[in-house]
């Protein structure tokens, strides 16, 4: 009998919002691979995280589509879901926003193959198991990708505007085949990425005057990959605290 066991891959799994999906995901049950460019961190608190891990440095696109053998080998032939979570978002040594006009296009191209392509090297890579299993894409994006903010940089705020084009298109491209394709846009998050001034940030701009909780994101995540969902497809849902209105 085959392996009933659901599978999800998932990037940028090491800490923040990746570090709470896995947990989320593995407490449901299902058996969750990750790809960092850091190794297996044994304190990680969830079974056959080593044995499911995958370290890849997402900047560098050719070994990315060099190792999609390696992990349909660890997938074992089966994948219900993808998570496109790893994300960069560079600052100045003195942590302020890298403005358009100053960032090189070695740093803007570096940016966007870990945020963006990336993402569509995996998708593209794993979309014959994910029809198999009429599985679940969704692409973290955030709300930085349809606003200017006071510290994300232009080339990450243009990486999640794509990501969020590209969710369009590939819930356009896998509509009859049973694959949903979503993407989830938080606001500000507690996690290590936030800058100092978010405070002023919630004060002005955030109805519900608090910052999010991973754990948040995790348990939306966790719905859109779930029997639950599967007519919400093309959608990009924000979790912010009604900062986007």
């Amino acid at each position: 009998m085959a392996n009933a066991q659901k599978v999800l891959l998932l990037t940028g799994a090491s800490r923040g919002i990746g570090h709470s999906t896995v947990k989320r995901f593995s407490d449901g049950g299902w058996r969750v691979l990750t790809i960092s460019r850091q190794p297996f961190d044994p304190r990680c608190p969830w079974e056959g995280g080593a044995r499911n891990h995958i370290q890849l440095d997402l900047s560098d696109i050719a070994e990315v589509a060099a190792a999609i053998p390696r992990i349909r080998d660890i997938a074992e032939g089966r994948l219900d879901a993808l998570i496109n979570n790893a994300a960069i978002s560079p600052k100045t040594r003195e942590g302020a926003k890298i403005p358009a006009l100053a960032m090189p296009y070695a740093d803007w191209l570096h940016i966007l193959n870990v945020n963006f392509f990336a993402a569509v090297v995996l998708v593209q890579g794993m979309k014959d198991l994910l029809v198999a299993s009429r599985g679940s894409v969704v692409n973290i994006t955030s709300i930085v990708g349809s606003r200017v903010h006071p510290f994300a940089s232009a080339a990450y705020a243009c990486s999640k505007a794509a990501l969020a084009a590209l969710t369009r298109e590939l819930a356009a491209e896998f509509g009859t085949t049973g694959v949903c394709v979503n993407a989830v846009s938080p606001g500000e998050i507690e996690t290590g990425i936030l800058s100092p001034g978010t405070d002023a940030i919630v004060e002005r701009q955030i109805p519900m005057k608090r910052v999010g909780q991973p754990k948040e994101v995790a348990e939306l995540l966790y719905f859109l990959c779930s029997e639950n969902a599967r007519y919400i497809s093309g959608s990009e849902i924000f979790i912010d605290g009604g900062q986007h209105v």
